[in-house]
């Protein structure tokens, strides 16, 4: 028997959603799956213009604000978070703050990640790939107790509670394509750019990160609701969403190159394995299969 489609998606910050898989989600939410979201942070230390503290009290409220923008926008179902501080890249003395989400013990996250699966019920679970990215250790946290709580799921010993097992069919990892990754190393001297300091806080090294390849077995279009992933990210205007989603350069990106990329990561794909759906062959439904 077939049962509605449910996708989960587990990251760390608000913004995370738009600027990495949004056009995935925008489309499984028009298809008509159950989209949720779990969201580790607020994103508290992110930076953060005077200007746009405006009608806020802290940087947490803001970044909620604009996640909440940003999922009304890309169709989801529901946002939850796990209340985690956001920790920072690596090496800030935020990494060690009480709550942050980097220094959590993996288990007492992935029990929480454990129970929104069992809560929820998605056939097909989304996060972050090994290296989160970029290398941002909340990225790392959360891919880590991600997986931990995929296998841990279906386990009525592990963590234990008052939900009901549940077997998810797949897990995959959202990937930044690698070519696309060298070209940038290529090109960003030529304008004068390191590509080893590259970032809002210069804090991100993109020669390292484009050396880890990540095989691809899903492709996924999403040039049908590219506008509304834009429209999302620029929510994030505190992150510079609105700059990265408008001029001619976006809109070119997003005309003819709309597409986001996955390794599977259970259950092991064939090795040419390449589809187009997240749910292909899983027998559940869309409420609006065209």
């Amino acid at each position: 028997m077939s049962e509605p489609a449910v996708l989960l998606v587990v990251l760390a910050h608000p913004d995370d959603e738009s600027f990495g898989m949004g056009g995935t989600l925008a489309h499984y939410a028009r298809r008509g799956a159950q989209v949720h979201l779990v969201c580790a942070t607020r994103g508290e230390v992110g930076m953060m213009d005077e200007a746009h503290m405006k009608g806020f009290t802290s940087i947490a409220d803001r970044r909620e604000s604009e996640l909440r923008c940003a999922a009304g926008i890309l169709g989801l179902s529901g946002v939850h978070f796990l209340n985690y501080r956001d920790s920072g890249m690596s090496g800030s003395p935020d990494n060690f703050h009480p709550h942050a989400l980097a220094a959590a013990p993996l288990d007492e996250v992935a029990a929480a990640v454990t129970h929104y699966i069992r809560k929820l019920r998605p056939q097909v679970v989304l996060t972050f790939d090994p290296i989160g990215g970029y290398r941002h250790p909340d990225h790392i946290a959360i891919h880590q107790a991600t997986v931990r709580a995929f296998f841990a799921a279906p386990d009525p010993t592990a963590f234990p509670g008052d939900l009901p097992p549940h077997t998810p069919d797949r897990l995959f990892f959202h990937t930044i394509p690698n070519t696309f990754l060298r070209l940038a190393v290529r090109l960003m001297p030529l304008f004068g750019r390191d590509p080893r300091r590259f970032g809002q806080n210069q804090d991100i090294d993109l020669v390292s990160i484009a050396q880890v390849q990540f095989p691809t077995h899903a492709v996924i279009g999403y040039r049908e609701v590219a506008e509304q992933r834009a429209q999302a990210a620029a929510c994030h205007e505190s992150q510079g969403g609105k700059q990265m989603s408008s001029g001619l350069l976006p809109r070119l990106q997003r005309w003819f190159q709309a597409k986001e990329t996955f390794m599977q990561a259970y259950p092991e794909p064939a090795a040419d394995a390449r589809q187009t759906d997240l749910f292909a062959g899983l027998p559940v439904t869309f409420s609006n299969p065209a």
